[in-house]
C-alpha cells in the first residue's frame, strides 16, 4: 500500500523547510515540496539538502500533481506566499497569497485532504483591535491591515471562515497567524530576514549594530516591542495539528510575550560572547506611518484547543540559533 503524502508548498523557504525537516525526520509519510529554488547562489536549495524528499514539484504543476496523487494526499501544508511586506505589485500579491490559497482550499475540500496554511500577524494592522485570534467573521472583518501583504492574508482568512460556515471546507483546516519568527534557513530572504540574522555579521565581527530609533514617545529607542518566536515552536504547532485532525480554526502562532528589539540584539551579542554595542538610526519615512510599536500574540485559543507545547524563551532561542547554526560552517538545518 502506498504511503500517505504531505505536500509542503513553499517547502524550500524559511518556515516551510523547517516543517520539511521535522516531517522527514519522522519518516511516517512521504514529504513532497512545491516551490521555486530561484538562483542557486541564493543557497535556498541548501534548506532542503539534508532531508529526504519523495518528490519536488514546480508551482505551475501543483494542481496537476495533486490530482494525480489525490488518493495519497493526506494534507497540504501551505507555506508558499509572497511574504515581503514591501512588495509593490499588489496584483502579484493577491494572485499568490489569495487566489492560489483559495484554489488549494477548494481542492482539499473536494478531495478530502486537510489544509494547514500560513496566515500572518500582519492581518492585525496597527494592533488597535488587539491581537486576539477570534476567528468569527465579525472579529476578522474588524481588522485593518496596513499593507497589501497583510490584506491578502486577511482576505483569505475571511474566505476560509465563510466557506467553513457554509459547509464547504476541508475535513481539517487551520490558519496560523505567524508573528516574528526567527531561526535557521532564512539566509535567502535578504532584507526580510529576522533581525537576528540581519545583525549577525556585525555581531560576529564585534562591531556595533543598528536599530531603528523610536518616533513614539511611549517607547524608548530600541524599546519597540515584538512577539519574537523561535521557528521550532511554530513547527511544533504544525506537527501537533497534523496529529489532531479534529482541530480546525485560525490560531496565533507566537510566543505570547512581547520583547524589545534591544532585548533581541543583546541576546544575540550574549550568545556570541561579545559585548553589546548598539547604535540608532531614524526609521525610514517610507514605512514610518505603517510601523508597529507593539505586537503580542494571545495564545489562549490554541491552549484551549489542547496544544501542550511551551514557547522557547527569547534568550534560549537566540542562543540555539546563533551557536547551533549561525556560528557554524554549515548554518543550514
Amino acid at each position: 500500500m502506498a504511503r500517505r503524502m504531505i505536500v509542503v508548498t513553499g517547502g524550500a523557504g524559511f518556515i516551510g523547510s523547517n516543517v520539511v525537516a521535522r516531517l522527514s525526520a519522522e519518516d511516517r509519510r512521504d514529504v513532497v515540496v512545491c516551490d521555486r529554488l530561484e538562483d542557486a547562489a541564493s543557497g535556498k536549495w541548501k534548506n532542503l539538502a539534508k532531508h529526504r524528499l519523495a518528490d519536488f514539484w514546480q508551482p505551475e504543476e501543483l494542481f496537476e500533481k495533486l490530482e494525480r496523487h489525490a488518493d495519497r494526499v493526506e494534507a497540504v501544508v501551505h507555506m508558499g506566499a509572497i511574504s515581503a511586506t514591501t512588495e509593490p505589485d499588489a496584483d502579484l500579491i493577491l494572485r499568490t497569497n489569495f487566489s492560489l490559497s483559495r484554489d488549494l482550499w477548494d481542492w482539499c475540500a473536494l478531495r478530502d485532504a486537510r489544509l494547514i496554511y500560513a496566515s500572518s500577524a500582519a492581518t492585525y494592522g496597527d494592533g488597535e483591535e488587539g491581537f486576539d485570534d477570534d476567528d468569527d467573521l465579525e472579529s476578522l472583518s474588524a481588522l485593518r491591515p496596513l499593507n497589501a501583504y497583510g490584506w491578502s492574508k486577511f482576505l483569505f482568512d475571511q474566505y476560509a471562515v465563510r466557506q467553513a460556515e457554509e459547509g464547504h471546507a476541508p475535513s481539517q483546516w487551520a490558519g496560523l497567524k505567524f508573528f516574528n519568527v526567527y531561526g535557521p534557513n532564512e539566509g535567502h530572504k535578504g532584507t526580510m530576514k529576522s533581525v537576528v540574522a540581519q545583525i549577525w555579521p556585525k555581531v560576529a565581527a564585534g562591531e556595533p549594530v543598528t536599530l531603528f530609533r523610536s518616533h513614539n514617545p511611549d517607547y524608548p529607542d530600541g524599546g519597540q516591542m515584538r512577539d519574537f518566536v523561535y521557528v521550532d515552536d511554530v513547527v511544533d504547532v504544525i506537527a501537533w495539528l497534523l496529529e489532531r485532525p479534529e482541530v480546525s480554526g485560525i490560531f496565533n502562532a507566537g510566543s505570547g510575550t512581547a520583547r524589545s528589539f534591544l532585548d533581541l540584539a543583546n541576546a544575540t551579542f550574549a550568545a556570541a560572547g561579545v559585548a553589546p554595542a548598539v547604535e540608532y538610526v531614524d526609521t525610514p519615512e517610507s514605512i514610518r506611518d505603517k510601523y508597529q510599536y507593539f505586537t503580542e500574540a494571545r495564545m489562549d485559543r490554541l491552549r484551549e484547543a489542547g496544544f501542550p507545547g511551551q514557547s522557547t524563551p527569547l534568550e534560549e532561542g537566540v542562543r540555539r540559533y546563533v551557536q547551533d547554526f549561525l556560528m557554524t560552517a554549515d548554518p543550514y538545518r
